[in-house]
């Protein structure tokens, strides 16, 4: 019997630089290209075994207002990941604390929101 229920397997981001997105990516997430059509869609490698990819696909015009979805990231060290991602080319959006859980809000170079928070 086939399986019907949908796996999420890749997190696809719009961008108008797929190159540009897949250096500051494959560096923040510490992955390789998986696979690519050059210059309009890359795949990067899961972290781990079993894991969701992240993958750019090229479009002509950039996203604009807050998008809709984000990934949601975990590190050891906040400040440390911060810096790293701005050394990247990354930016820092705003930051904030409920109830003992702290998170910053990124950006990539191309302005997509993602977020790091402490994580085990």
């Amino acid at each position: 019997m086939p399986e019907i229920t949908p796996r999420v397997d890749t997190v696809v981001i719009n961008t108008t630089d797929v190159e540009k997105l897949t250096d500051f990516w494959s560096q923040v997430l510490g992955v390789g290209v998986a696979r690519q059509f050059p210059g309009l869609f890359v795949w990067l490698e899961p972290q781990h075994e079993g894991g969701i990819s992240v993958a750019f696909q090229k479009v002509e015009d950039p996203t604009s207002g807050r998008n809709r979805l984000h990934l949601d990231t975990t590190v050891s060290d906040l400040e440390t990941a911060k810096a790293r991602i701005v050394e990247l080319g990354g930016s820092e959006i705003e930051s904030h604390e409920i109830a003992g859980f702290t998170w910053i809000v990124m950006a990539d170079p191309d302005g997509n929101e993602f977020c790091i928070a402490l994580g085990e």
